[in-house]
């Protein structure tokens, strides 16, 4: 590979930097796109349209990197369609929905902030294995799942520091993540496999759609046991970290 093939994987350098300093995600994205397709010889803008003939900013017959991107969104543009909900659920909180799903659980002496993780995560890979996209963090994790978490723990103590909230926070999105990712495999209408058959199709292999989720359910099935071995843990370290700070 030369060397002006190496500047090309810039971007890749660019967005681990980004994620490492915590920048913005979708900016360290956008700037590495950018930066790539510049250093791979891009134009800015398609020739056709207002920017056409201008130099260094088109070329003639070559796509341009901005419409790459306005293509890219707009082709999916239904991943953006949990904004509607933003609103209502917003709204929600702004009436109690925290504190009342906080108090639900307090009432429910058995709950505990791991059995509830390992519950959501099995909720959370039964809708994907039915094909229901729930987009969970703004609809359920930060809305309901995280409170009835911190409601669970403030069974044991009820002023918790900040760092036992921060890794409650952390354990509730691992849940979520955990179903949700592994479980969309167990579905022949999600785009993940579909990805997958249609990539595997292109490149001449045989295969089915159920026979794709049949060697993945392993997989699942190792998911849920390992979340669950972890919120365990989390549930004894809880136990023993508040209860020695009452």
């Amino acid at each position: 590979m030369q060397a002006h093939d190496l500047l090309k994987l810039i971007g890749v350098l660019l967005v681990v930097v980004g994620l490492v300093l915590r920048l913005r995600t979708t900016l360290v994205v956008v700037v590495a796109g950018l930066v790539t397709g510049l250093l791979a010889g891009l134009p800015l803008f398609s020739s056709e349209g207002f920017w056409q003939g201008l130099p260094y900013l088109t070329k003639a017959g070559q796509t341009g990197i901005i419409n790459m991107l306005g293509k890219a969104f707009a082709d999916n543009r239904l991943m953006t369609l949990f904004i509607i909900t933003l609103p209502a659920i917003g709204l929600a909180e702004r009436y109690g929905l925290q504190e009342q799903s906080a108090a639900l659980i307090r009432r429910i002496s058995a709950a505990t902030v791991g059995r509830l993780q390992i519950v959501y995560q099995l909720f959370r890979v039964l809708h994907g294995a039915i094909g229901i996209r729930l987009n969970g963090h703004p609809s359920f994790v930060r809305p309901l799942i995280f409170p009835m978490a911190l409601g669970a723990a403030q069974q044991i103590k009820p002023d918790l520091p900040e760092q036992t909230v921060e890794r409650i926070k952390a354990a509730t999105a691992a849940s979520e993540n955990y179903g949700n990712f592994y479980g969309q495999n167990l579905s022949v209408v999600q785009a993940g496999v579909l990805l997958v058959y249609g990539v595997m199709k292109g490149l001449g292999y045989e295969v089915s759609l159920w026979s794709l989720v049949l060697y993945t359910t392993p997989i699942v099935a190792a998911s849920i046991l390992l979340g669950a071995a972890q919120f365990t843990l989390l549930d004894r370290w809880l136990k023993k970290e508040l209860e020695v700070k009452r």
